[in-house]
């Protein structure tokens, strides 16, 4: 069975897109089975995954409002991974489901029927507490939350890990903190040291050993449309997603 994960956090600018294309793409280069979904009216994991937002046919639009299967509007990638597009319309759909009694449940019913058929099932979130982002946190049997070590970091974070636990403790019993992800992480910076210091500190069985470097070749790779893996394969960016891709995995196998 696969297992669905939600990248989200509501401070924006934490490189959540970068890690979700990034992290598909590693999954799907070790043969994982791997369908990313974008969730954020932005569209930046569609076109950084490849994709033109005007050439897409069928996004997450259509799939959230009940208008087409979601098998029909999946797009294969130049990572090798799934993706289900989107573009600005998504705010229609998001207009939709707040009308639906049991609006929180839309993209969990939808992702049922295939589900089994990925091994993993990532979730680009938008930097919002939305109905969107409630129904990726409904569906998901975890989040992963990239986490910038700079001021005011821990205090973004305790309000996430406040809204993930409502949601666990109302609609989704199973929902748990697949692990927080240091990201645009530079040693040399002493506020970057404090702070990773401080994410050890108080969450030591969930702070990822991995930690994602300030990358010139990633910061590219997106408007090259591909993944760092594609672009520059021995960029510290592209090892970096790799080394995360094989500690989940372990992790993973080891429960």
């Amino acid at each position: 069975m696969g297992k669905i994960i939600a990248i989200t956090n509501q401070k924006g600018g934490v490189g959540k897109t970068t890690t979700s294309i990034n992290l598909a793409a590693s999954f799907a280069a070790m043969k994982r089975k791997v369908m990313l979904i974008d969730l954020d009216p932005q569209g930046n994991a569609t076109v950084g995954s490849g994709i033109s937002k005007k050439e897409v046919k069928y996004s997450s639009t259509q799939v959230l409002c009940k208008e087409v299967d979601i098998r029909e509007a999946l797009i294969k990638t130049s990572g090798k991974f799934d993706l289900l597009a989107t573009s600005q319309e998504l705010i229609v759909a998001e207009m939709q489901l707040l009308q639906d009694a049991e609006r929180e449940k839309r993209l969990k019913n939808i992702l049922e029927p295939v589900k089994a058929n990925y091994d993993y099932i990532l979730i680009d979130c938008p930097p919002s507490l939305s109905i969107l982002t409630v129904n990726a946190l409904v569906a998901s049997d975890s989040v992963l939350i990239p986490v910038q070590c700079e001021y005011f970091a821990l205090e973004g974070l305790s309000a996430l890990l406040g809204t993930i636990e409502q949601i666990r403790t109302t609609i989704n019993p199973k929902l748990h903190i697949e692990g927080l992800l240091r990201t645009m992480y530079d040693g040399r910076n002493r506020l970057a040291l404090d702070v990773s210091s401080q994410l050890m500190e108080h969450f030591p069985e969930r702070v990822y050993r991995t930690v994602i470097p300030r990358n010139v070749r990633l910061a590219e790779a997106p408007s090259h449309g591909t993944p760092v893996l594609h672009y520059d394969e021995k960029s510290q960016g592209a090892l970096a997603y790799l080394a995360l891709a094989g500690e989940i995995l372990r992790r993973r196998e080891a429960n």
